[in-house]
């Protein structure tokens, strides 16, 4: 295991390395794109963050997904960053498969014990909800492609962005879901912003045991908490890869392959007994969970290649300013016009300053 000072010095090995990629290969709009899970990050701002501000209105949820875009961007240098947010429904197609599928979605409780939410849970709802609408009103101001689609989740508009629209891109998936480790490659890779750490194929590999490519897989026998999706019983990470050698190989190792190991395998073990036992389980966890092949409507790529497609939005630095104010926010982000600076570099392919 990585001692702490390795840690920190690999990251700073890390920081160099992107500033010197960035500086000279970035020369059009999408050679380096950030695409964040704009959910994900929202609802892990508004748990963890105990922000409120002179008033006391809560606003943890604003400025921690403000803060975190803005490191990430600092951080990774990317040409341009696309924020994908649920659509309203998006969850029902896998919903359809699997009833309880995020059915143990619950608002997260803060960390700041001075914050009284008063007896009601309705109260941290409703304080996400108007949260939600505000930060929304921020992102506008700036330089970033915003989407959401109705009906449709943001890990496949993620997924199929970088699959299937960006094919020439360098891609960042910003999420802390481990969906996204499956789509790892040698053009994609996944930002953990809770772990600050670039998850290519060698630090998946490295963290894991596990290639990339076979991660899927891993991820169909172990389940998915989070999202409430069960996994196969006995099939942790370090039973996988003591009795699934081939998971650990570099050669592809999916569901069918998964299957005819299980079926032909000779030995007594009750790993590979849960699995044989299991088969329609780990195909249902094969459509909730893979995203290398996501089935969404012609008209939803439509509409998200539209998306992606659309000119740059201008920063509008005055606008942002006076919300800023108003919702008296200089207590949060100290010295706003060196921290808004980093968006600048958003716009610089559109050709125009900003306002």
């Amino acid at each position: 295991m990585n001692s702490k000072k390795d840690l920190n010095e690999k990251f700073i090995s890390f920081l160099e390395q992107t500033k010197d990629d960035t500086h000279n290969s970035v020369t059009h709009l999408n050679d380096r794109v950030l695409i964040v899970d704009g959910l994900n990050t929202f609802i892990r701002s508004f748990a963890v963050n105990p922000s409120i501000n002179d008033d006391g209105v809560h606003i943890g949820g604003v400025v921690g997904f403000l803060r975190s875009i803005r490191y990430t961007c600092d951080i990774l240098k990317p040409s341009r960053c696309i924020i994908v947010f649920d659509g309203k429904g998006g969850s029902k197609k896998r919903q359809k498969l699997y009833p309880e599928y995020k059915a143990n979605r619950k608002v997260k409780r803060r960390l700041n014990r001075n914050v009284e939410w008063g007896t009601a849970p309705q109260d941290e709802e409703e304080s996400m909800k108007q949260q939600m609408g505000r930060l929304i009103d921020y992102l506008e101001q700036l330089p970033l492609t915003l989407i959401s689609i109705d009906n449709v989740e943001a890990d496949d508009v993620m997924a199929y962005i970088s699959q299937q629209v960006l094919t020439e891109s360098d891609i960042f998936l910003m999420s802390t879901d481990k969906d996204f480790l499956q789509l790892v490659d040698d053009r994609v890779k996944v930002w953990s912003p809770t772990k600050k750490k670039l998850y290519n194929k060698q630090e998946v590999l490295e963290e894991y045991g596990i290639p990339s490519n076979n991660i899927l897989t891993y991820r169909i026998l172990d389940g998915d908490k989070s999202d409430n999706i069960s996994g196969i019983p006995g099939c942790g990470i370090k039973s996988i890869i003591k009795y699934l050698q081939p998971i650990t190989e570099d050669k592809n190792f999916g569901v069918m392959e998964l299957f005819d190991y299980v079926k032909n395998s000779d030995k007594k073990i009750k790993l590979l007994e849960n699995i044989k036992n299991s088969v329609n389980l780990v195909k249902r966890n094969y459509l909730l969970m893979q995203l290398n092949k996501v089935d969404i409507p012609g008209h939803v790529k439509l509409k998200v290649q539209e998306a992606v497609n659309r000119k740059i939005p201008q920063l509008i630095k005055h606008k942002f300013q006076v919300m800023f104010l108003k919702d008296k926010l200089s207590n949060q982000i100290k010295n706003l016009d060196s921290w808004i600076m980093e968006f600048t570099r958003l716009s610089r392919f559109r050709g125009l300053d900003d306002r």
